[in-house]
């Protein structure tokens, strides 16, 4: 079991291809999949907390004095800018608009630190990343609702953020307790295997998260590329800004995982909290969204040897 982990390791980018294309190419694995994706991210964030290790992620979580202004700045004035730029620029209302919105206003994937794995940054800023976003989107997402504006119970909206951030504290606790009791010191190999464990439950999970995509290349190929092409500009946008911005700041040092929580977001949380009339237009840009994000490994490991 160690050495086939240890080997999804090796091919980490290979896996991510082989589910993009998976997705894509078999709708009905995807369609079969896609109402187990709550569990299966639950599983991939006990498999990451378990290779991260209680001690990295509390070492992580302690220091908040730059590391909540981070996420503030990305999750609210990052939005209510972009709000701005698009009303200035006409397309106020547009699904296009929403889209882009909704994606700046969300949290950071629940898989990051796998994206961190692979590129070798910190998966323990990640998982801190994640933990924080999610706890105050409830907050920071209610200005951003009432910019757009959108309809929607804000009561409802916050209950889904309490509710997606329970799965994530208990998901991250069951998986550092299961480090303390069976692995507390691993060596080379077995930290290797557990990269590797982590990066093939995030590219199972892309099959089910491309269900509208395939369809949508098939009847209409030019639209879909359209979407594709905003998703890949908006997500590889904010993680080359926002790591050129830092690499020489005082926040040099985490200037990495900033860059993928700001260019990776879980526009998916949307899709259990907003009206379905509201999110419809925008199904086809949440398929989009995986492409630049599972490609992020493979297209931007220069981007990366920057932060370190």
């Amino acid at each position: 079991m160690i050495g086939a982990f240890g080997l999804c390791a090796s091919y980490s980018r290979s896996l991510l291809i082989l589910g993009l294309l998976a997705g894509v190419g078999l709708p009905g694995l995807a369609a079969a999949m896609a109402p187990w994706l709550p569990e299966m991210v639950a599983i991939l964030l006990v498999v990451t907390a378990f290779r991260i290790g209680h001690r990295a992620a509390f070492g992580a979580l302690s220091d908040l004095r730059w590391s909540l202004p981070a996420v503030l700045i990305l999750q609210l004035a990052l939005p209510l800018v972009l709000v701005a730029v698009l009303n200035g620029a006409g397309l106020a209302g547009t699904p296009l608009a929403l889209a882009l919105v909704l994606a700046c206003a969300a949290p950071t994937i629940s898989g990051g630190a796998s994206l961190a794995i692979i590129l070798r940054q910190d998966p323990a800023r990640m998982m801190q990343f994640l933990i924080l976003g999610t706890a105050i989107f409830p907050l920071t997402i209610v200005p951003v609702l009432m910019a757009i504006p959108v309809a929607v119970d804000i009561g409802f909206l916050a209950g889904i953020a309490l509710r997606a951030l329970v799965i994530i504290l208990g998901a991250a606790a069951l998986g550092f307790a299961l480090r303390h009791w069976t692995l507390r010191t691993p060596d080379a190999r077995q930290i290797k295997a557990m990269d590797g464990a982590s990066i093939l439950f995030f590219a199972i999970i892309v099959v089910g998260l491309m269900t509208a995509l395939g369809p949508m290349l098939r009847s209409d190929p030019v639209t879909a590329l359209l979407w594709a092409l905003a998703a890949f500009a908006l997500s590889f946008g904010l993680q080359a800004m926002t790591l050129f911005l830092l690499r020489r700041s005082a926040l040099a040092p985490v200037s990495g995982p900033l860059a993928l929580a700001a260019g990776n977001r879980n526009i998916a949380l949307f899709l259990v909290s907003l009206p379905q009339e509201v999110m419809a237009p925008v199904m086809i840009f949440v398929a989009c969204w995986q492409l630049p994000m599972y490609l992020t490994p493979i297209l931007l490991p220069r981007l990366y040897r920057l932060a370190g």
